[in-house]
């Protein structure tokens, strides 16, 4: 679904927030010599600081063969140091009890759940730790004008408004979370931060961001263009073409026991 412009892809998406990696840096051990896996890493956004902060060996674990090559083309591949892994998560092989941290960032949500975190949780060394976390680009605490705007052009392309989500679904989202993983049986310290941010965008970038949203990958071809010309539309006659959208990035982080 990702894979058909990854370049496009990944200057649309946007970066995470530095303080994921510094609570992955102080919490969770990520540091020079972390033996580490990142389940879904797509373009790489996650990779690259996971690189700089000193994960080695890093392995990435992709299953769609477009991303393995766009990955393989920025990061060559080094023995010991850097390895690529075709496959889906659930068929990919690797060594039980050797990793300190796997992560997943905007990736997990693709899998299903409790199935996932039982390999994870055989993947970890004890004491090693569990990550992921993605993007929500809106905030229950922070509604927006521009988000009310996007409501008829939600109801036009998919029959309904876009939900916008309420500080209680974030709850039950959240103890969701907690009880999957609880159910595992093999983590401890279960932790969720939200990190709450906000990014100025232009016309151009809505565009281009919204146009890697899975729901409007799926679209038809012609109703994709016809949803992505009205919201350059509104944003231009709404919104002078630029808008400050709010970002929630929730991050779970578990140890195993």
């Amino acid at each position: 679904m990702f894979g058909r412009d990854p370049a496009a892809y990944d200057r649309a998406r946007l970066d995470y927030p530095s303080r994921v990696f510094e609570i992955l840096h102080h919490r969770c051990g990520l540091r020079p010599g972390a033996v580490v896996f990142e389940i879904g890493p797509g373009t790489g956004k996650a990779t690259r600081q996971l690189r700089r902060l000193g994960a080695r060996p890093l392995v990435l674990v992709e299953a769609d063969p477009r991303l393995v090559r766009y990955l393989r083309g920025r990061w060559p591949e080094r023995e010991g140091r850097f390895e690529i892994v075709s496959a889906g998560f659930e068929r990919a092989r690797l060594p039980r009890a050797r990793f300190d941290l796997g992560v997943a960032a905007q990736s997990f949500h693709w899998l299903p759940e409790r199935r996932a975190l039982r390999k994870v949780a055989r993947l970890l060394r004890p004491g090693g730790w569990w990550a992921h976390w993605g993007n929500q680009h809106n905030d229950p605490t922070r509604p927006t004008e521009f988000h009310r705007a996007l409501q008829p052009l939600y109801a036009e392309a998919f029959g309904h408004p876009d939900p916008f989500p309420t500080r209680s679904a974030a709850r039950a989202h959240r103890e969701a979370r907690f009880r999957a993983m609880r159910s595992v049986g093999a983590f401890e310290r279960l932790a969720r931060d939200d990190l709450r941010w906000s990014v100025t965008l232009r016309t151009p970038r809505v565009q281009a961001l919204w146009a890697s949203f899975s729901e409007i990958v799926t679209l038809s071809p012609a109703r994709r263009r016809r949803f992505l010309t009205e919201l350059g539309f509104l944003m231009d006659e709404r919104f002078d073409g630029v808008i400050e959208l709010p970002v929630v990035t929730s991050l779970y982080t578990a140890r195993r026991t």
